[in-house]
């Protein structure tokens, strides 16, 4: 099974996939195709978001240990 892409690569793969949808919109002849890639884009800024607020979760976590192994060391001491 292959390895995931760092959550910076995957931002990067979505925002060039968000920059062809805009260009794809562009040249868009009907309104079926526009509404179809408008679809998309929301879709790919959700992902955008979700990986985002991943990261911040992440975070969130990681501050979440440190103050338990704090806590650890105090009543330990």
């Amino acid at each position: 099974m292959d390895k995931h892409k760092p959550s910076d690569e995957m931002i990067k793969d979505l925002d060039n996939i968000l920059s062809k949808l805009n260009a794809m919109e562009i040249v868009a002849s009907d309104d079926h195709q526009k509404s179809s890639i408008k679809i998309m884009r929301a879709l790919v800024e959700g992902q955008m978001h979700s990986i985002n607020e991943f990261q911040h979760l992440k975070k969130g976590m990681d501050l979440l240990m440190l103050q338990l192994f704090d806590v650890k060391n105090k009543v330990n001491n």
